[in-house]
């Protein structure tokens, strides 16, 4: 959820130095995000996250009449010129501690795509999760996309790949450069994560079955490219990266690399892992017992299995080396809160003339915390921007009266509402997986830098909740990734138990 800050400025680097008392090795972790770029330094020994640095992910070209159709378009070189610097940010921090440095690890969007040349050259712009253009009517009779491909892939194939053909995934957008005869003559489509990797070490590009399963392409069974869906939306597998488990290397670090980082050469680099699942391992010391709610922008509930398994509204997600997470994604989120403060401000412009404000995000808490629980019988559907099933969904509030229709009961409603979506995924993985989780990790600023939220979101659980003591949940993921691909930690489960979560 938008913390409250002022407006951002063009370059705007956020850094956090935590000294370590003693030598000891190091990995970093970076995370490609869509609103921002973070690399952290962390310790395997103390379990501590020494150096964090972040900067606002500017690259967004996105042409107005483009934003009107809700696509969303990137230049994924400037991307990976801000997470150069990130990286460049945190080794400066460290100082002589840089040497301590035994490995990179990557994470980043695990859906949309950037078609590239055999020198990496971008022949696209980097197409992001947000991209619209799968839901948009085409051609005679107006079927979309994702009608399309679900038409042609056949009911049982989310089975087999875990989820449903959805805008913004790596295949969507592949398969809707084809219909409209946008896709390139020759290339590879890459995530932007296997992209920065394969840059990073001048090697292939390479994925793993974590981001693959982000595409709507992968076999859940053997983790690999599903060639039935392959053939039936006539994709040609020579487009697609190869893929491989983590953690595994997918390079040392070349001169060009070395120079901009100021790391050195040779170091290695980790194939990229998706971000749900990177956020997952950076907040979650025991994934056997533990359910995980993510508000960001918008809002994901996941919970691990060894299984596989599925479930029509539920999306299946291959875990680093092994395993699975059930999620329930595309919730409401950040997006949800904000869409009222810019409410709130329109009607403080328009209405009452006071101009243009601060973020008003504290008094809209304020206010919803002085407002009983049941918002007086105010009811919120916060779906603002739909779901990932039902993308046609929008907003509503219902039961308002001339008592209750105030901004404090506006507020607390969507935030119930919130709340009890989140809670309805949970007990909808609980039903798939037949078990129940003991606590709730809350991850993401949405439920850090809002109590009411997370005070709720608990109670619609009935569960204790635990809020991740990290930022920066993903790229510590990422960092753990590395620190189990060099052996400094046995593999990811000892890693993740190696985390300082206090």
């Amino acid at each position: 959820m938008p913390a409250e800050k002022g407006p951002a400025m063009a370059g705007r680097l956020e850094t956090r130095a935590r000294p370590s008392a003693e030598a000891s090795p190091l990995v970093l972790g970076l995370d490609i995000g869509t609103t921002t770029i973070t690399c952290l330094a962390w310790e395997p020994r103390s379990g501590q996250v020494v150096v964090v640095a972040t900067l606002d992910n500017q690259a967004q070209t996105t042409s107005q009449e483009g934003r009107e159709r809700g696509h969303s378009e990137w230049d994924s070189q400037q991307m990976l010129k801000t997470a150069y610097r990130c990286v460049a940010d945190v080794v400066a921090q460290l100082g002589p501690r840089s040497r301590d440095v035994a490995a990179l690890g990557l994470t980043g969007q695990q859906h949309g795509v950037v078609i590239v040349d055999e020198a990496l050259t971008p022949l696209t712009p980097f197409i992001g999760w947000r991209d619209q253009r799968g839901n948009e009517p085409w051609g005679v009779g107006g079927c979309s996309t994702v009608d399309e491909m679900m038409t042609r892939l056949g009911d049982d194939a989310s089975k087999r790949l875990g989820c449903r053909p959805a805008t913004g995934y790596l295949g969507t957008t592949l398969y809707w450069m084809q219909r409209t005869s946008c896709l390139p003559p020759q290339g590879r489509a890459c995530f932007i994560v296997d992209l920065c990797a394969a840059m990073l070490t001048g090697s292939a590009v390479q994925t793993d079955p974590t981001n693959a399963g982000g595409s709507g392409l992968l076999n859940l069974a053997d983790r690999q490219w599903d060639r039935q869906a392959l053939e039936l939306l006539e994709i040609d597998r020579r487009w697609l990266p190869d893929i491989c488990e983590a953690p595994t290397t997918a390079g040392g670090l070349d001169d060009r690399a070395a120079a901009i980082t100021n790391l050195p050469r040779g170091l290695p680099v980790m194939v990229g892992i998706g971000d749900n699942q990177a956020a997952f391992l950076g907040s979650v010391a025991d994934r056997t017992e533990s359910i995980l709610v993510n508000v960001g922008t918008g809002g994901q509930v996941a919970m691990y299995s060894d299984a596989v398994l599925t479930a029509p509204l539920l999306e299946t997600r291959p875990f680093p080396g092994a395993g699975n997470l059930l999620v329930h994604a595309g919730l409401c989120g950040g997006r949800s809160y904000a869409a009222l403060e810019v409410f709130f401000q329109e009607v403080g412009a328009q209405i009452l003339g006071t101009g243009p404000l601060s973020p008003c995000y504290s008094a809209m808490l304020k206010a919803a915390e002085q407002v009983a629980d049941g918002s007086d019988g105010v009811v919120c559907s916060p779906f603002f921007t739909g779901t990932r099933s039902e993308p046609q969904l929008r907003a509503s509030w219902s039961g308002l009266s001339p008592e209750n229709l105030t901004p404090g009961h506006l507020t607390r409603a969507l935030l119930e509402g919130m709340a009890s979506a989140f809670a309805g995924s949970g007990h909808l993985i609980f039903e798939t997986t037949g078990r129940s989780a003991t606590r709730v990790v809350g991850a993401g600023n949405g439920l850090r830098e809002n109590r009411l939220l997370a005070l709720l979101v608990a109670q619609a659980f009935e569960l204790p909740m635990v809020v991740a003591s990290y930022r920066e949940e993903a790229g510590l993921g990422a960092a753990l990734v590395a620190a189990a691909g060099v052996g400094i930690c046995e593999d990811l489960h000892h890693a993740s138990q190696a985390v300082n979560f206090g």
